[in-house]
């Protein structure tokens, strides 16, 4: 008996090592080009940031060119679309995950389906920081809300619908804030226009918020993280100001046309995390304001449902005071 068993094991592994190889030839070698991400915001923003962080190392991790490609417009739908409908296998999308799940929920006729796209890799996760133009006479939450009351405040975003804009909505619910929304095509351009004076607030990644207000060109008001943050610990927590048990983000990940083979996407994955976990870009995410959050595409499938859920119940709780209530 113990001679058969062994003998039926010889045999399947020897099955099994003639099988491999016609396995892999009868799978394409990929990528067999030049890796295009598309950023659906306009440079400077935290996603222009990490894609142009891992472009080098994900090139040579690949074997291929990585191209980074803003595509800018309708809070990040232009860019999604192009991604959802490309069909050349080498284009993929990294973006604020949490805006794709909120887009069908606040977008009419949107032109793609969320359903067309499959996640690949989460990356990143960069904490809101809530800051005002120092000309704004509020330095915390509490204060923001009474100069509220005087002057309905403007408020930017990287566009209707995005979680920062969201975030505010959030916000305005639980404290009685009086706002206007004012939308943009990035958290880039409306961090510029804070900082110029423009509008008067803005709820934005830490990553790309961070450098404006250590230039004192923004006046960081609350940051959105439950806990503070290292870089900023005397800066109070907007659950800590009164939002109880509030929490939102800049959720940084890349997903892909669901037309993607598995292996493809697998491949992807596993050197999206192996290049992001690499101690000296992680040691710059940390620098920046970012933590390395990373997980597979299965779960990060299971995040953007949880994400549609969330925001669902804070849209439907808004009504028509989404877009402000000044």
């Amino acid at each position: 008996m113990q001679t058969r068993r062994h003998f039926l094991q010889f045999g399947a592994a020897s099955a099994l090592a003639c099988a491999l190889p016609r396995a892999l030839a009868q799978t394409p070698a990929w990528p067999t080009r030049p890796l295009r991400i598309v950023i659906p915001f306009a440079a400077g923003g935290s996603s222009d940031f990490i894609a142009r962080l891992i472009s080098n190392p994900l090139s040579e991790a690949l074997g291929v060119n990585v191209i980074v490609d803003n595509r800018p417009g309708n809070a990040g739908n232009l860019g999604a679309a192009l991604v959802a409908q490309a069909t050349d296998l080498h284009t993929v999308l990294l973006s604020d995950i949490g805006s794709l799940a909120i887009s069908p929920l606040v977008t009419p006729n949107l032109n793609y389906k969320l359903s067309e796209l499959t996640g690949v890799a989460m990356l990143g996760y960069s904490p809101h920081l809530l800051v005002v133009h120092p000309s704004v006479a509020a330095n915390n939450l509490r204060e923001l809300v009474e100069l509220s009351k005087k002057k309905a405040i403007n408020v930017a975003s990287a566009g209707s619908g995005s979680p920062n804009h969201l975030g505010v909505v959030e916000i305005a619910l639980a404290t009685g804030m009086r706002w206007q929304h004012v939308p943009y095509k990035g958290g880039a351009q409306a961090l510029a226009d804070t900082a110029a004076g423009n509008t008067d607030a803005v709820l934005n990644g830490m990553l790309a918020t961070l450098p404006l207000v250590q230039a004192g060109k923004l006046k960081a008001i609350a940051v959105s993280k439950r806990t503070r943050v290292p870089l900023l610990p005397q800066l109070a927590t907007v659950a800590e100001q009164g939002v109880s048990n509030f929490e939102s983000g800049t959720y940084q990940g890349v997903v892909a046309p669901s037309t993607q083979p598995k292996a493809h996407l697998a491949r992807l994955s596993e050197a999206l995390i192996r290049v992001i976990r690499a101690p000296e870009l992680r040691a710059r995410m940390l620098e920046a304001g970012a933590e390395v959050t990373t997980s597979t595409p299965v779960e990060l499938n299971e995040f953007l449902v949880r994400e549609k859920v969330r925001w669902e119940t804070v849209i439907k709780r808004a009504g028509k005071g989404i877009e402000g209530n000044a």
